[in-house]
């Protein structure tokens, strides 16, 4: 199994989200937002938490238009994974791979805590190691955190069963407390908080783990 962990300039969690596929049995191959190719053999491509590009513009705008996004377009097209992190998860709708958009937080302040998380569905290689409707502990640390959507597509989200992860305490405004969401087949996952922090018990908890193993038994399954 192998996986790609894409880092852009201000990226600061790619290492972490490395540490984290490592962890659960992936090899992992480290790419450059200048790339125009994906190494061979990725199963999954990781896009790490941080501000790319300072976030000037639209936090992710920049490096949604970056050349390696092409590829990692190119892969998701062809039924590969995909998993966007907090900033990942902005670079993910911005590039269209996932809906909705990421807002300024409603109370206007960054946040960093962390926070319960509801697993919405469990019918995916990402929330495969978690029950339906468990609970799990996992950090937020965001600015422009606040998922939103016009109604058909929240409505589209929850009765397709691709809302992943809700926040149990909404700390952001996010529409009906999504946290994180799937795409139409289920193969790219965006969340804002931060799995990769929570996988080993000197990080304070492992809660984390579950998702990166999760998808590493659907892969060696296949």
């Amino acid at each position: 199994m192998r996986a790609a962990v894409v880092t852009f300039p201000g990226s600061n969690c790619d290492r972490d989200l490395a540490v984290a596929f490592e962890r659960a049995g992936f090899a992992v191959d480290r790419v450059w937002h200048k790339d125009t190719a994906l190494p061979e053999g990725v199963d999954v491509v990781g896009l790490p938490g941080g501000f790319s590009f300072g976030d000037y513009l639209r936090c992710g705008a920049i490096a949604a238009r970056a050349p390696v996004m092409a590829a990692v377009g190119a892969h998701a097209a062809r039924g590969g994974f995909v998993l966007g992190i907090c900033n990942g998860f902005q670079v993910l709708v911005e590039t269209g791979l996932l809906p909705g958009a990421l807002m300024r937080n409603a109370g206007l302040k960054f946040i960093c805590r962390s926070e319960g998380l509801v697993v919405g569905d469990a019918d995916s290689a990402f929330t495969s190691g978690y029950a339906p409707g468990a609970v799990i502990t996992v950090p937020i640390a965001h600015h422009d955190g606040n998922y939103t959507a016009d109604a058909d597509t929240l409505d589209r989200l929850e009765g397709e069963g691709r809302v992943a992860f809700r926040y149990a305490r909404n700390p952001n405004g996010s529409a009906r407390d999504i946290a994180g969401v799937l795409s139409e087949n289920r193969r790219v996952l965006g969340m804002m908080p931060h799995p990769e922090r929570v996988v080993d018990p000197v990080q304070g908890g492992t809660d984390g783990a579950a998702l990166f193993a999760g998808l590493a038994g659907v892969l060696a399954a296949a």
